[in-house]
This record gives structure tokens, sequence and C-alpha cells, in this order.
């Protein structure tokens, strides 16, 4: 699945550039985010509770930044494994423009399932995934444009 969006932050480029790659902003954006390790350069782990329809798992799983171009985009990719309740992978390729009021983050975002989630339907899991990746950016937002005051 495929989601796309935008959030315009009132913040410049280089401090949401900055906040993109720090794991404390990342941690206190992710949905269901219970620990985050690691850096930009080598990497995050992060240990992460969700209930997607009648499935709660808790995923384990690896982050990695690759296409790095500081300080306008780069791609996120990550893996979690959540035991019985299966996998999720994806990746989101994100974007950011300076504007007059402050900085355009694009992103796309294209996500996977398997195992019991993957029973689910598409309708569920998609609607999930899409209330998650809306979540996050607008977490991301506030956060950013709160630390700015």
């Amino acid at each position: 699945m495929e989601l796309t969006g935008t959030r315009l932050i009132a913040a410049d480029r280089a401090t949401v550039w900055a906040a993109l790659n720090d794991p404390e902003t990342l941690q206190a954006c992710i949905p269901g985010c219970q620990e985050l390790s690691g850096s930009a350069d080598d990497g995050f782990e992060a240990t992460v509770v969700q209930k997607v329809g009648p499935v709660k798992a808790t995923f384990k799983g690896a982050v990695t930044l690759e296409d790095v171009n500081a300080p306008e985009s780069y791609r996120i990719v990550g893996e979690g494994k959540g035991g019985a309740a299966g996998f999720a992978k994806g990746q989101a390729a994100v974007a950011l423009s300076e504007t007059p009021e402050g900085t355009e983050l694009a992103y796309t975002v294209d996500a996977k399932v398997g195992g019991k989630l993957a029973q689910l339907g598409s309708r569920i899991v998609d609607g999930f995934a899409k209330k998650m990746a809306d979540k996050f950016f607008e977490d991301f937002k506030d956060h950013v444009e709160g630390a700015q005051s």
C-alpha cells in the first residue's frame, strides 16, 4: 500500500531536518513507540506496541536512513517483527522544501504486512496504516513547532 501527503511546518528547513534525525523527537512522534535507540548514522532499533483490529502486538525492529541528501531528503527503511502477529516492513521517502511559511515536508510511504496482520484484510490494514502515518506526521509537526516557541 502506498500513502502520500504533505505537512507545512512553521520552522526553517535546518530545524526540521535536525528533528527528523533526532531519536528523542522520533520516539515522541511514533505512535506506540516504547523505545528507540541508535543514531541516524548507524540506524535505529525500535520497540513499538500497536493494536490493529483484534490483533495487538509488540514489534521489534530496525530502521535505517538511505539516500541521505541533507538537508533536503532521505528514505527511511524499516522492518519489525511482531511474533505470532506477523511482520510489518516499509519505507518512506521524505523531502523538505523551503516555503515563505517555513518548510514543506512531503512524504510517500510504502508499507507491507504479513502473518496474522495480513489476514485482517486490506481495508483494515490500509486504514490503520493511513491513520498511523497521519498521526506521526501531525505529531512531528506539532513537536517541531512547539520546540520553536
